[in-house]
Parts: structure tokens; sequence; C-alpha cells
């Protein structure tokens, strides 16, 4: 859109005025950012309410992205850029004596996910607004975050995350758009006189589901699209029905936190009271829409795309199908019909634990109706596939099954599309975690390789190699990602190649200083950068990156006067409250660090920074910095990844096993510019199939890697005492259930390769930019374009 520095200005400060009745001198950074962001909003409303207008009016089919996170980052920046007004803002700012940084940094994270889960639905949320898809998501409003994390002598602690305690400057919210939630209580089919049955309801325990929606703006093309996020409220009821704490409690409880600990049947039950209880509002509201313009359901599956963003968000399949039948009396067959119609389903994840299965009992007590549907969806595929595939299979498939509700099963039963999210992924869904279902559904499977947005990752958090390459290239790359390929034009520029290296040491020194304020250490910002930032699971594999550093260390110490290119090892991740053995990982981590950072001998060769509390801004601020992108879970264990995208979109290179999206990474990058290392998918299937992986075997023929772990049990390391032989014993004792020890050698041998390779820095540096003008490839505009012509069969502009 088109404003004057002037303009802005002159906005600004009656904003101020209006909202404080004071002058600008007298606000705080986050007085400024309130007054900015309710003048961007301001800025953007035209296009909104245009936008919905355009959708009905033309009578656009809409996709509907049910997610149980949503990880937006602050949405300032990216909301300015997408519309055109960063630049003008800043100068403005800058005139009236005021840093935009600053007042960008008084933003709160949005505290609505976890990890890559939430950022891909946001970042696919971002491309659906700037390809021009009637796009909403569909999600819950958390009212804390997943905790903020603190360390306290090494050790993870969780602190509330109130991310909402000032409010939510970018939100709306819609009480006339609130919709009834039942739990509980007693269901039965009643007969009518026309022959039907009519659900009849009794002592239900219901909530009512508020909406807030929030602008979702479009790159440069005047789009706004809504995120919807429901908060949970008291039902209606509450007027004339008295409430005890207690129950007012139960009821907040729903929106109050992401993830409750579900170690419990107590926590297990609010999870699925919180699943169902988007579901169910996402539903509602997506029916009731539909039926402004639209007599009768035939034209359902035409008009709506309801995407089931993991399992999580599996019950809006029986939640349509109960809407279809019992409020608009659709018979069985064309309620079925019409579900499948308009569901598909990504699903995220190889590990059988991430495989949503709720207790029948618990279940049928919290959602007696939607039991009885899935109780009828279950006999009738059991009904309809015993003749042909056999009761052996169809007991293995069923979505009910060992006395479970099973969400993944009744997810790919209910839906049209089933997608991987990188072609290794789909595989594996295919030959292993859904193999029989694929027997079943082979032509509903397909792959979709997740992507990221580079709008986030390089045009914002990256802004100098941004106008970089604006500089040499042109700006079409910021719209067709593809265009990032022809910098190889430039892979023998001696001047382009110095640009990148002053790059990144400039934001090498933005990090040091923020690692220097926080944790008061020290950072080289020549040292390699070398970057491991990924929730903290077993699987990952932090645990073989720390054994990398001790190596690291030991060395340092027998030869103090060798010449060693100097790291800098960096972590960001959250382990999940419950999860003890991640934890005693960051505890490990911790106390190396405290015994690396602080010996004199090591000096400044050797960093290691867990810096606390990564989210997605902390993320803005390494991932330029890094060299190294460290992504090392064990192979076939991570469906795909979007860190590994990020980190290459900045010129970092992967040290990478053949997983996930890796895989695709080293062969769009080239094998030269990356470092592969470990176990195939294959040969992990293989120990499995043959059962000879014996870790001690590793332990007893290597004597570097055996002084290695003694030192999680010898005393090096001080304060680990219980945490170090918890994870020596989950190596050797155990077996180390994820190959740390199998991968250890190649592991080590490419960090010694990385480390003579980086001292050639002209080499390097066309490494670094190989890996960026890859990157298009990974945008999560191509592959929210996949998702459309393929999945949603929706219209969308052009990209490539």
């Amino acid at each position: 859109m088109k404003l004057t520095k002037a303009q802005f200005k002159k906005d600004f400060l009656a904003e101020i005025k209006t909202l404080y009745a004071t002058t600008l001198s007298d606000t705080s950074a986050y007085g400024q950012f309130v007054a900015l962001g309710h003048l961007a909003r301001r800025y953007d409303g035209s296009h909104w309410t245009k936008t919905s207008k355009k959708y009905r009016e033309q009578d656009q089919k809409q996709v509907y992205y049910f997610s149980i996170e949503f990880l937006p980052g602050r949405l300032l920046k990216s909301n300015l850029l997408n519309l055109g007004l960063l630049d003008t803002v800043r100068a403005g700012l800058k005139e009236l004596g005021l840093d935009f940084e600053t007042i960008s940094a008084a933003e709160p994270d949005p505290g609505l996910g976890n990890g890559g889960l939430g950022r891909l639905a946001a970042c696919y949320m971002d491309s659906m607004a700037s390809l021009g898809i009637a796009g909403n998501g569909n999600g819950i409003r958390y009212r804390y975050g997943l905790f903020k994390q603190v360390f306290m002598d090494g050790y993870q602690v969780e602190l509330p995350d109130d991310w909402l305690r000032n409010g939510n400057v970018w939100e709306i919210r819609r009480e006339n758009k609130s919709c009834l939630v039942r739990f509980g209580g007693n269901v039965w089919m009643q007969p009518q006189p026309d022959g039907t049955l009519k659900a009849m309801y009794e002592n239900t325990d219901d909530v009512l589901a508020v909406p807030y929606d929030t602008g979702l703006v479009g790159y440069h093309n005047d789009v706004t699209n809504t995120l919807r996020l429901w908060s949970v409220e008291l039902p209606p009821s509450a007027d004339t029905t008295y409430y005890s704490q207690a129950q007012r409690d139960r009821i907040d409880d729903i929106t109050k936190v992401l993830y409750p600990d579900d170690s419990n049947s107590e926590g297990q039950a609010l999870r699925l009271r919180q699943e169902y209880f988007f579901s169910s509002a996402g539903v509602q509201s997506i029916i009731r829409h539909y039926g402004l313009r639209h007599q009768g359901m035939k034209e359902l599956g035409k008009k709506i795309a309801i995407h089931i963003n993991d399992t999580h968000p599996t019950l809006v399949i029986p939640e349509l199908m109960r809407i279809l039948m019992d409020e608009h009396h659709c018979t069985w067959d064309v309620a079925w019909e019409l579900t499948k119609s308009v569901m598909s389903y990504t699903n995220h994840t190889i590990l059988q634990e991430a495989l949503e299965t709720w207790p029948i009992d618990m279940f049928k007590g919290l959602l007696p109706r939607i039991y009885q549907i899935v109780a009828e969806i279950d006999r009738r595929y059991r009904l309809a596939k015993t003749p042909v595939y056999g009761e052996a299979l169809v007991n293995r498939t069923a979505p009910l099954g060992d006395g479970q509700v099973r969400m993944a099963y009744l997810a790919v039963i209910g839906s049209h599309s089933v997608n991987g999210v990188a072609p290794l992924h789909t595989e594996l869904l295919k030959d292993d975690v859904l193999r029989d279902l694929y027997q079943v559904y082979p032509e509903r499977f397909n792959n979709k390789t997740n992507g990221i947005a580079t709008r986030r990752w390089v045009q914002l958090a990256n802004e100098p190699l941004a106008n970089l390459l604006d500089a040499k290239i042109g700006q079409s790359w910021r719209q067709q990602p593809s265009q990032l390929k022809t910098l190889l034009a430039y892979q023998d520029d001696p001047k382009f190649l110095a640009q990148l290296t002053q790059i990144k040491t400039q934001n090498k020194q933005a990090l040091a200083a923020y690692v220097k304020k926080t944790l008061d250490i020290d950072l080289r910002t020549d040292a390699i950068f070398d970057v491991q930032i990924k929730r903290l699971h077993a699987y990952k594999r932090q645990l073989l990156h720390v054994l990398e550093i001790i190596r690291e260390y030991l060395a340092i110490k027998d030869h103090p006067q060798a010449q060693v290119t100097p790291r800098v090892h960096i972590f960001g991740a959250k382990a999940a409250p419950s999860y003890h053995y991640a934890k005693s990982i960051i505890k490990l981590i911790n106390a190396l660090a405290d015994l690396i950072n602080h010996d004199p001998e090591v000096g400044d060769q050797l960093k290691v920074a867990f810096i606390p509390n990564y989210g997605v801004s902390l993320g803005e601020l390494i991932i330029p910095a890094a060299d190294i992108s460290e992504q090392i879970s064990t192979a076939s264990k991570e469906a795909s990844g979007t860190s590994n995208m990020k980190l290459m979109a900045n010129g970092a290179l992967s040290l990478a096993t053949l997983d996930g999206a890796n895989i695709d990474i080293i062969q769009a990058a080239g094998n030269e510019n990356e470092y592969a290392f470990g176990l195939t998918a294959k040969a992990v299937y293989g120990y499995y199939e043959r059962g000879d992986y014996h870790a001690v075997d590793f332990y007893n023929s290597n004597p570097e890697l055996k002084r290695v772990l003694d030192t999680l049990i010898d005393g090096t390391i001080p304060g680990i005492t219980t945490e170090g032989r918890e994870i020596y014993d989950s190596l050797l004792r155990y077996n180390d259930e994820f190959f740390v020890l199998a991968d250890y050698e190649s592991y080590t041998q490419q960090q010694q390769a990385i480390g003579a390779d980086f001292n050639d820095q002209t080499t390097w540096q066309q490494k670094a930019l190989a890996n960026i003008a890859a990157s298009g490839v990974f945008s999560a505009d191509l592959a929210v374009a996949r998702y459309s012509d393929d999945i949603w069969q929706v219209p969308h502009a052009q990209v490539n």
C-alpha cells in the first residue's frame, strides 16, 4: 500500500495521543509497539474486509487448516513487510527519535506452539495469504504458552509463559460467532415419527467456545486471511446455574496451556477435551458459515477443504459426521461421502508414541455421541474390508482396537488424502507405520515435502543477506523462490563471497552480543558456529553432539599447544516437563558448558552456549549466524524437519544423517556442499529385523569413544553424578535405542573435516552459496501450491 513517511508520523503520533492521552516522550517501548500494532491493523483493515467480502461474493472454496499449534512469531515486522511499509515505518520512527528494533522487540512471542509443527502451520498460513488462497487457520488460544524455560544450576525449570498478560494487539474477539461444545452426559438415539433417529442429550457438561481472529497478511497482494483461535468461557447457562470455583477452573483448563502433562489419566482427559473443543468449535463455525450461502450440504466438498495437521484435530471427522446427521439430517452414507471429500490428513511422525490413542472408556465418557459415531465407522469399516483383506489386517487397522481409539487410523479412513512430509517419510509410512492401511487405500497416499516461509527466515531474519541478494539478482526471488538458483553465477566472484563472509560475521556479532548479555559468555566470531536448535528428544540426538564436544575438549586438554579451528557449539531446545531423560541431557550440556567455558587451558578455542527459552524470535537471531546446521536424528525417525531448511537458506552447511528432508537438501545443494554421515534408514531397519545391535561392541572397539563415554561417570564433568550414570546406562546397559554409538565414528570424522575445511573461507563460502541458491525448492509457497493443486483443489497465484 502507499504511505508517505510524513503521513505515517502524523498517524503514529495521533495513535499515541488517542491510546494514552499523553505525548510520545511519556510512552514505553511496549506502549509504542501497541500503538504501532493498532496502526498496522488500521492500515490493513480494508484489505481484511475486502478479502472476506471477495471470498463470499465469488463463493471461493475455503481451506481450513486445523492445527493444535500455531507458532507465528512476532507479527509487527512481518505485517509491515507484507504490507510494503517496513522501510517507511523505520525511517519515520527514526525521524521521531525512536528505534524500530527496540519497539519490535517489545512484542511478546505468541505462546501458541512448541516447535516444528506449529511453525510449519504458521509458514503455511503465510503462504496461503501470499498466494491468494482462501485459507483459514483453526486452533486454540492458549492463555499460557508451553512454558518459559530457565536454567537453575543447569537444570531446566518451567515457568508460566504469560504471553497474554497485556493482551494481544492483533486479535479481535468475536463473541457473536461463539459455539457451544458438549462434553459428557448421556446421549441416546430417539426414534422420530418419520422413522429417523434423533440424538438426545441430558446432563451434558457444556462450555462456550469464543473465537479470536487474527489477520494474516499476504505479501504485497492486498490479501488478508484469518487465523481463528478458540478460547473457552462459561456457557450461557452460567447466568442461571451456580458454578463452583472448581468447575470454573476445570473449564478454564481447556485453553489454559499447550500440551498439559498427559503422563496420568487426568492429563490425558484434559488433552482429549482440548482436541475436541477446538475441533468441534471449528467445524461448527465452518458449517454455519457455509450455510449462509448454500441450501443443503451437497456442495460441501466443492466449497470446503478441512486439513488435519497431524493427529490432534482428527475429531473433526466424527464431529462433521455428527453435524451432518444430527443437525442437517443427512443419511449416514451421504454424510460419510461428504466427510471424506472434505477431509485430508498430514502425518508428521514415524514414532508410534506420537500416533495418538485414547482409552475407549475415557473417550466414551467424555464424548459419548462422538464415540457412537466412531464405533459405527469402525463397524462399517470392518464389515466392508474384512471379506477383502481378512480379519487380521482389519483388526490391525480399524479405528477401535486393543481397548483404544486410534486416531491416526481414523484420520486415514476418514480422509480422501494422506500425505507424508518428505519422500523418505512417505515411503516409511507406506512400508511400515501405516503399511496395512496403505494396502487398503493406496490411492490416498502421497508426499508433500515441507517448506518454510523465506519472508520470515531470510527477508526478516537476515535482512543484510536479503539486501545483498536483491543487489545481485533483483527482487523477483522474494515471490519466485526458484530465482535463487541464479546466484550460482557468482560462485567464483571473490567480491560476492567476501560479502557473504562479512554478512555472516555481522550476524555472529549480533548473536555473540546476546549471548554475552544473557549468559555472560564471550564468543569468538571467527569461530565455527555449530548450531543445533530443535525440541529436546532422544531421537534428535543432541547427545551425539555432546559426545563430539567432549571429544574436542579432551583433544585440547591432551595437546594444549596444538592449533585447532575455534568452535562455538550452540543449543536451543526445550524438553517436555515430564520427559526426565531429555531433562537429564539438558543438565549434562549445561554442566559440560560450565566446565569448558571456565577452563583457562581451553580459553576461547572452544565454547558451549545453551540459550534458554528457544522460540521463533531466538531462531531469527541464531539461524543467520550459523555455519553448521546439526540435523543428526537417527535415520528414519525425523519425518522431515524444517530447521534444516531455514539454516540452509541462510548459508549454513548441513551436518546430517540421511533422514527426512536432509536427503532432499543434500541432493539439491550437492553432496560436496554438505556433511552427510551415519546409518541409513535401511541399515536401521536391518538392525531391527535381525536384532543384532550391540552398543557395547562399539564401546569396546573404539578407545576414543570409550574414553568419551567414561567422562559421564568418572568425575571429569562435575555435577552430573546421577544424570551421567543415567545417560551412560541408556547407551550401554539399555543398548542405545537411537544408535548414537553406531554413528559416533562417522559423525566425528565429518566434524574433523569441517574443522579443516572452514579454514579455507573462499571454498567454505562457495559451499554456503550453493546452499542458499538451492534453498528455493524448500519454499512454503511451493509446498502450499502443491497442496492446493493435488489435495485441496483451490486456485492460487503462480509460483515457481
